[in-house]
C-alpha cells in the first residue's frame, strides 16, 4: 500500500474514534477521493487516449473497423468504438477515455457516444470486478461464466436500446 494510502487509512480511522466537525470529515472525504482518481482512474484514462492515438499513427484503426464494423453496426456504431468496449471492460475509466479520444478524433458522433458510455459504464470493469468482488465474496469460479455473461448481455443490450433513443 503506498504512504498516501496509508496515511489517508489513518486520517479516516482518526475522525471515527474521535468527534470532528463536519468540515475535518469532508476534507478527509475528499483526500481519500482525489487519492483515488490520481492513483487508480488518471492512468486508465491517459493510457486509453495513448492507446487511441497510437491505433491512428499506425493504421490499426482502418482494420479495426473493417473487422469489427458488422457487429458494431448493430448497435449504430462504427467498428472503431470497439476499442472503447474492451478498454470498457477492462477499464470503467480507460473506456470513457477510449470514447473520448475517438469522439476528438471525429471517429464517432455525440449520439455514439451516448450508445457508448451506456455500455461502458454497465460492464464496469469487468475484468478487474470479477477478482475484486467475485473473489472477495467467495462466490465458487464455476458461476463467473454465467455471471459474466449476464453482465455483458445486459450491457449489450442497454447499448443496442440506447442506439433507439438517441438515434441512429
Amino acid at each position: 500500500m503506498s504512504n498516501t494510502t496509508e496515511n489517508n487509512a489513518a486520517e479516516v480511522a482518526a475522525v471515527k474514534k474521535k468527534k470532528v466537525n463536519p468540515i475535518n470529515s469532508f476534507v478527509a472525504g475528499a483526500r481519500n477521493g482525489f487519492s483515488m482518481s490520481m492513483n487508480n482512474m488518471l492512468p486508465n484514462v491517459l493510457f486509453a487516449f495513448a492507446l487511441i492515438k497510437i491505433l491512428n499513427l499506425s493504421g490499426l484503426t482502418d482494420l479495426i473497423g473493417s473487422v469489427f464494423g458488422p457487429v458494431m453496426a448493430i448497435f449504430g456504431l462504427p467498428g472503431i468504438a470497439s476499442t472503447a468496449i474492451i478498454a470498457g471492460i477492462l477499464s470503467t475509466g480507460g473506456g470513457l477515455g477510449a470514447a473520448a479520444s475517438l469522439a476528438l478524433n471525429g471517429d464517432i458522433n455525440a449520439s455514439q457516444v451516448a450508445i457508448l458510455l451506456v455500455g461502458i459504464v454497465m460492464f464496469g470493469s469487468l475484468v478487474q470486478y470479477v477478482g475484486r468482488v467475485l473473489g472477495a465474496a467467495d462466490v465458487d469460479t464455476k458461476h463467473y461464466p454465467m455471471l459474466i455473461a449476464i453482465d455483458l448481455l445486459n450491457s449489450f443490450l442497454a447499448m443496442f436500446v440506447t442506439s433507439f433513443i438517441v438515434g441512429r
